[in-house]
This record gives structure tokens, sequence and C-alpha cells, in this order.
């Protein structure tokens, strides 16, 4: 069974490069929200840290989990892989670190989980980047959602990628890799990651995907996500299964023209369902930041909607359609600069109904 699906071709340059001489010791690692960035990143870390594993075993699962490091890795518990993700803040001693809401990556946890120094408590916290490694193969730091890092941080990080400590990889997980400062961009090599096509898709559905009775359901959820199994898993997870059966038909309504009097609240109640899972999931977890992914998961349901409207409609709907279309992208814009839920959805269900006629006033 494959330990990665699809993504060939960032596989064979990754494999290049650990069969190459000189290795890269910064990596970005860009693409769609969900594809296997992070799992790839974590791979790497396998193979450069495991002394049983040659690089032509990069994303295979045979014999992977043979080796004492292959288990450690496996369990999360190699002392020489760091992964450093925004909700590590939750476990930090530093008490004030510790209570605020997650919705970057501060310098305060950047030096305390990578690369040492003082930190806002007082405390001088030596620099796991610079440690010997406890095995002796080296060290690899994996920082997700690495555009969150904050702007101090970055300039504080680009000084180790600049004069980076002999045997470490860093690599960074992006979805929005214009978020990182552009000499950290210029001092990474860049990997580029795309959506699964579908026979990977269904590969991944089959090994490692949630386990669902329903195939009716696998099937929306595998067209829904358009090849991001994390997208899959997100959606099996928060019940945008349910969201579709009671907003199609609704939106079948609006998209005949007739304004359906409870679409607006309806969407409003499953993106605060959603922000209420995601807050008691995580109670450091920021409210505004489980609302806009609240809403974009919504919107991505919305497009969806779409996109299958515009794949049957007759030529002589194709221009209200798109009109939807342009109205649905201005309102995502919209919910990026300011999010006034009830105004949105309220803009929404009004011009989805007459996407020619009415304006997106917020």
């Amino acid at each position: 069974m494959a330990r990665i699906h699809g993504h060939q071709h960032a596989l064979e340059s990754l494999e290049k490069a650990l069969e190459s001489d000189r290795l890269h010791h910064a990596w970005i690692f860009s693409g769609p929200v969900g594809v296997g960035k992070r799992t790839t990143a974590e791979e790497f870390a396998r193979v450069l840290l495991d002394p049983d594993t040659e690089p032509s075993g990069l994303g295979q699962d045979e014999n992977a989990l043979l080796s004492e490091a292959g288990q450690l890795l496996a369990a999360g518990t190699h002392p020489d892989l760091h992964v450093l993700r925004k909700e590590d803040a939750a476990y930090s001693d530093n008490r004030s670190l510790r209570d605020r809401k997650q919705m970057n990556i501060p310098l305060d946890l950047l030096r305390e989980r990578m690369i040492g120094g003082r930190t806002s408590d007082g405390k001088s916290r030596e620099a796991p980047v610079y440690r010997t490694p406890l095995m002796g193969n080296g060290k690899v730091f994996v920082i997700d959602e690495a555009e969150l890092l904050d702007r101090t941080a970055q300039n504080v990080l680009l000084k180790t990628l600049e004069e980076p400590p002999a045997g470490t990889v860093i690599i960074l997980v992006s979805a929005k890799p214009n978020g990182l400062i552009a000499t950290i961009r210029s001092r990474c090599q860049h990997l580029r990651f795309g959506t699964l096509d579908t026979a990977a898709m269904n590969g991944w559905i089959k090994d490692q995907g949630p386990e669902l009775d329903d195939q009716s359901s696998i099937e929306w959820l595998a067209g829904w996500s358009e090849g991001s199994p994390g997208q899959f898993v997100s959606a099996a997870s928060h019940g945008l299964i349910g969201w579709a059966q009671t907003l199609t038909p609704m939106l079948t309504q609006a998209d005949a023209g007739d304004w359906h009097p409870e679409l607006a609240s309806t969407m409003i109640d499953f993106v605060e369902q959603f922000a209420e899972i995601q807050m008691a999931e995580n109670t450091k977890a920021s409210k505004e930041a489980a609302n806009r992914e609240g809403v974009r998961q919504l919107l991505r349901l919305l497009g969806y909607h779409l996109r299958n409207r515009l794949a049957r409609c007759e030529d002589g709907e194709r221009a209200t359609c798109c009109a939807t279309i342009d109205l649905l992208s201005e309102i995502e814009q919209q919910s990026e600069s300011h999010l006034n839920l009830k105004q949105l959805m309220e803009s929404l269900s009004a011009g989805w109904a007459a996407p020619e006629t009415v304006p997106v006033s917020l």
C-alpha cells in the first residue's frame, strides 16, 4: 500500500534530491489545502532520518515501519523530527502564549520549538535546531501553515535559513506561499503540489479514507473534495453531506429566480454550527478564525453546486449561472476582508435569485 497517493512529480523530485550529493537545506511545499503536503514532508523526513530506508522507498509502505527509526516516526516520537503547528501554543509553559487565541505562529512559539532565544516571559530558550541529532542521522523541522508565521517570526527565521545548522532540513508547508516574505522564498527550494487525479483519489479512499457505509456519500464527497483527501475527511467529519441535502432544494429554487426566505438563516446556522464544533475541539481556537473556516467550507459547497449547474444548464441559462458565480466570487473576497456573517449571507441569498440585478451590498 502506498503511503503517498499521487504527486508523482513531487516524489520524483525529492528522490533525485535525496540521491544528489548536495541536498538543499530549506524547502517550501506549497499547494491546495488537504492534498498531502505535510504528509509528504513527514515522509521525506522518514527517508532522511531512517538509515534503513533508501531514496527509492519514498512514498512506499513496504517495510517502512520495521526499523526502530521507522516505528518512532510512525508514532510521532522520533526525537529528531520536529513538526511545528500553531496549535502547539496550547502546550507551552509560557502562559501568555498558552492562553492566546491560535490565529498565527508568533515569534515566542518559534523560539520555543525551534530557533531558541529569549521569549516574552523572560526565559532564555535552548534552540532545538542547533542541537546535536539524538539518533545521529540529522534533524528535520516541518512548519505547517508556514504562512501564519508572523512577520517578526519570519524575519528571525531568515537568519537560520541563511546560516543553517549542518545536517538539518527545514520544510515550510503552505497553502499560501505568498504569505511568506520574499527573502524566505528566495532561500528555499520550492516544490509545488496539485490536487489528486481520479485514480489517485480513488486509491486514497480505498486505502486510507474514512469508513462510510453509503456509497452515494462516498461519491458525493469524492466529487466535492476535488482531489483533496483533507477536504474529504473534513467534509465527512463536519457533516457537509447534510448541509448539501438541506441546501440543494433551496438553491435549486433560487436558481430558478425564486428567492427562498430561509436560505440565509440556514447558511448562517451551518457556519455557526461548524464554528462551535471547531471551538469545542480546540478551546484555544479563535472564534473569528473558526467562523471564517466555516464560511470557506460553505462557499466551497455553493461553488460545487454552481459548477454542477453550469455543466448541465442550457445556453439561455448560462449568463445567469455565470452571474451567480461572479456573485459568489465577490462574496468570497468580501469574507476575507471583513466578516459580518449576517450581511454576507443575506446579500448572497438575495443575489442568488437575481444575480444580474441585485448588487452585492456589504
